[in-house]
């Protein structure tokens, strides 16, 4: 029998929320949701199925995740990310709420290096939420504070999500860290203007103002770290190395920095921390390949389509369909993770966000930024799981202080759907024929 567009898609859905909810792991749920209309639909054959996921994986772009996955590995384990926290100690330490304000820091400059959020939460929360327990601060802030900041690791490149997104899109890379930059400034911007409003209500303390010589030693002990964004970003924006290329530039050289410069890693240490990589990022690339298939099933069955007639007849123009984009990935970034929702969700909004003159970059950013909230926010909220582990709190309990954190984060979003040239200034200024 051949297969209607409805039940196809209702087919697909029913079937993935139900694994979902059974508690099936995403990657094995996307997979399963498609076997009934394989075995219903005479055009589909489970071979044509593998062939599909095993395309996904022909990607040379894909590549570049698992090395941004070790370089993030070997800064928490090389006790990089110590001296990235000294950096930010002196450089904001002396704010009202100090050590919530060298959380926000600590994640820009960490995410300017890895690119991972979740690496960023486990590498900076082990350190930062006991040490802000020492110091008078509430834990469900500590936590909350935490886990909200590290969401800027998918936003300020290099970013792995971007590089799924242009991967999948066919985007420039270049242009998609580019127009990270400033979006993922102005959520820490936001996140400092709220630990502050903390530290003035609970009375939080300061770390201390830094004499200059305690500011030289920081700056010199963190200052080979802060290369790799320069190596990487300005790689691929100068044309001259791929985002893969990047990766392995960033991998090696803080390989380099671990076992040579700093000497904090030694073999043993090397092996157990090149296992612990090949294990996340081969269920970050099963999840791809389940999902491509999941998210061409709904082309096949012109899902895209339906929806671009859809949302054209109801003339909500740039904004509304903006605003409808974004309400769309952050409801998926409640469920799943973001590299699976990205090849689903936005290869079937894409056409959408075309159709309704949105820029690819800007609607790249606005997914972006919409998933990476999901990552503090239940029943997935990953970010907030590992920090909550840390401090050894109930989730549940943190959750009002996310609430009232994650808001100016999500006026910041709202403010890049109205005003689209936030995303896309700095990728025409530096980059020669970008439109």
């Amino acid at each position: 029998m051949i297969i209607s567009t409805g039940v196809a898609c209702l087919t697909l859905l029913t079937g993935f929320i139900v694994l979902v909810i059974a508690r099936v792991p995403v990657a094995f749920a996307l997979g399963i949701a498609t076997i009934p209309l394989v075995a219903l639909d005479i055009r589909l054959t489970p071979f044509l199925i593998m062939d599909r996921m095993l395309n996904s994986y022909t990607s040379f772009i894909l590549l570049a995740v698992p090395f941004f996955l070790l370089a993030a590995n070997l800064m928490n384990s090389g006790k990089i990310t110590d001296r990235l926290i000294g950096l930010a100690t002196v450089l904001t330490g002396w704010l009202p709420g100090g050590l919530g304000h060298v959380n926000v820091a600590v994640s820009m400059l960490f995410a300017g290096i890895s690119g991972s959020s979740t690496a960023d939460a486990a590498g900076c929360g082990k350190i930062l939420i006991p040490a802000m327990t020492r110091e008078g601060y509430d834990p469900r802030f500590s936590v909350a504070i935490t886990a909200c900041s590290s969401v800027m690791g998918v936003i300020i490149p290099p970013s792995i999500l971007m590089i799924v997104w242009g991967g999948v899109m066919s985007i420039s890379v270049g242009s998609l860290f580019l127009a990270g930059a400033i979006p993922g400034l102005l959520i820490a911007l936001a996140l400092m203007a709220t630990v502050y409003g903390y530290a003035v209500v609970y009375g939080y303390p300061t770390v201390g103002k830094p004499s200059l010589a305690e500011f030289w030693k920081a700056f010199k002990g963190a200052g080979l770290a802060l290369l790799t964004p320069i190596f990487v970003i300005g790689g691929i924006v100068g044309g001259i190395v791929t985002p893969t290329e990047s990766a392995i530039i960033a991998a090696f050289y803080s390989l380099f920095l671990g076992t040579v410069v700093y000497r904090t890693i030694n073999f043993r240490d090397a092996i157990g921390i090149l296992y612990e990589t090949g294990r996340f990022a081969s269920i970050s690339l099963f999840a791809i390949g389940t999902a491509s298939v999941f998210g061409w099933m709904l082309a096949f069955y012109n899902v895209p389509r339906l929806m671009v007639g859809v949302m054209t007849g109801l003339e909500m123009g740039q904004f509304g369909t903006s605003l409808v984009i974004a309400g769309f990935f952050l409801l998926f970034g409640l469920f799943i993770d973001a590299i699976p929702a990205i090849i689903i969700l936005g290869t079937v909004l894409y056409p959408v966000a075309s159709a309704a003159d949105i820029h690819p970059v800007v609607f790249a950013i606005i997914g972006i930024v919409s998933l990476s909230f999901g990552l503090v926010t239940p029943p997935y909220g990953l970010c907030l799981l590992i920090s909550a582990s840390i401090a050894r709190v109930n989730v549940v309990t943190v959750l009002r202080d996310v609430a009232i954190i994650l808001t100016p984060m999500l006026l910041i979003l709202l403010l890049i759907i109205l005003f689209p040239e936030i995303v896309l200034w700095l990728p025409q200024q530096l980059m020669p024929g970008f439109k």
